[in-house]
């Protein structure tokens, strides 16, 4: 069986380790700009593993990198650049999708080619990371066993060896974007810097990592998963990127507007204000990082699920935390695994698709505990809360709900 994962960056050479050390895939084929890199990553595989040059602005070479696959991977950002391109290009050539795209606007464009999709017996997973990704997984796994009513999902991450400007690209579109929320069951639209943004911030514990303020994040789980879990009311999705002295310099960025794509005369050259912005914020990450003291990645996805079963409220909270792993093993290792269940065929449903519409959440979560068990990286990192009626919180054995 044939895997080819585009882009090797932080999230896409973590997928790559994942899926090499599953052994099910015979060949990978690691498509990235960074042609040297990518031969790096692909000296590491221990199976047949080809690196080839692929621009992502080039559509033919795209093609030519996905076409005779059996499953591809996107990582390559910044989504809403990229992520409905590479997906029609797959379905053209009929070959099964899987991606991490966190972009609300790139996922709505992604959604309109679900029929052309159907049409081609092509299977898109899209939006396969840990928000959206496992967020999902995880409130799909509570509708097994009540009526869910609200989900409030949080996450806050930050300290990563190394940071791309596609990163730093998507948070400036998250910023500046109309960001949609479920409330009351009925989406609306919010500002992050207007007062309809600030009334959803809150202080949030993430365990093992600290408590920290999050705002408005416009990750798609606010549209998809009111579309496939019956009944919910509310669904918001907050973060954080940290240090939060980081956060705020790129808000700051973001206020003064200078994140404009058309070029500007400086000097004798031409220059995009969004190209100096990102490269600005770049230069000063370092700094940020060792005088708030971040020296190794850390990283926490809390899922808040309330609802109501046998009549009785009950609220769970799900939190995935981890201290020496950023956003490639909590991106990287999620899409892998999405991965290894599509060339299983336990994804069988046709068109494009989130986790919670194609995805058995026990499937995903054992398979999780097994590649991190495998990997010398333990045991999956989720502490389970249980709140009953009353409020009274209990502490729950992730393993007399998963057989992991």
């Amino acid at each position: 069986m044939r895997v080819t994962v585009l882009g090797c960056g932080t999230v896409g050479s973590t997928a790559v380790q994942v899926l090499d050390a599953s052994g099910e895939f015979d060949r990978i084929i690691i498509g990235d700009i960074n042609i040297s890199y990518a031969e790096g990553v692909a000296s590491s595989c221990t199976c047949s593993a080809r690196a080839v040059k692929c621009n992502a602005k080039d559509s033919e070479q795209l093609r030519d990198v996905i076409k005779n696959s059996d499953v591809v991977l996107n990582c390559i950002g910044p989504f809403y650049e990229y992520g409905p391109t590479i997906l029609k290009i797959s379905i053209d050539e009929g070959v099964n999708y899987v991606d991490v795209c966190d972009d609300l606007d790139a996922t709505i464009e992604q959604f309109k080619l679900h029929d052309v999709a159907r049409e081609k017996g092509v299977s898109a997973l899209i939006g396969m990371g840990s928000s959206p990704g496992l967020a999902n997984v995880l409130v799909k796994f509570c509708e097994s066993f009540m009526k869910i009513e609200s989900v409030d999902i949080y996450h806050a991450h930050g300290g990563e060896p190394t940071e791309g400007a596609a990163v730093v690209k998507h948070r400036i579109h998250s910023m500046e974007m109309d960001i949609p929320v479920y409330l009351d069951g009925e989406f609306r639209t919010v500002k992050l810097f207007e007062e309809s943004g600030k009334m959803l911030e809150e202080d949030v514990e993430f365990p093992g990592i600290g408590t920290y303020r999050v705002y408005a994040y416009p990750h798609p789980e606010t549209i998809t998963l009111p579309r496939y879990i019956k009944g919910v009311k509310r669904v918001t999705n907050l973060g954080l990127v940290l240090p939060p002295e980081y956060a705020e310099l790129i808000k700051g960025i973001v206020r003064l507007g200078i994140t404009n794509t058309e070029p500007i005369k400086v000097g004798d050259a031409e220059i995009p204000p969004l190209e100096f912005a990102v490269a600005f914020i770049l230069s000063q990450r370092e700094k940020l990082l060792e005088k708030t003291g971040f020296k190794e990645p850390v990283g926490c996805l809390k899922v808040v699920v309330k609802g109501e079963r046998d009549g009785e409220r009950e609220k769970y909270s799900f939190s995935l935390s981890s201290k020496g792993q950023g956003m490639g093993e909590g991106t990287g290792i999620p899409a892998a695994i999405g991965v290894m269940l599509m060339g299983e065929g336990k994804i069988t449903e046709k068109g494009v698709l989130p986790p919670e519409a194609c995805l058995n959440p026990l499937d995903v979560l054992m398979l999780a505990q097994k590649v991190l068990k495998s990997s010398g990286r333990g045991d999956l990192p989720l502490i389970i809360e249980y709140f009953d009626e009353a409020g009274n919180k209990k502490l729950i054995d992730p393993g007399k709900i998963f057989p992991l």
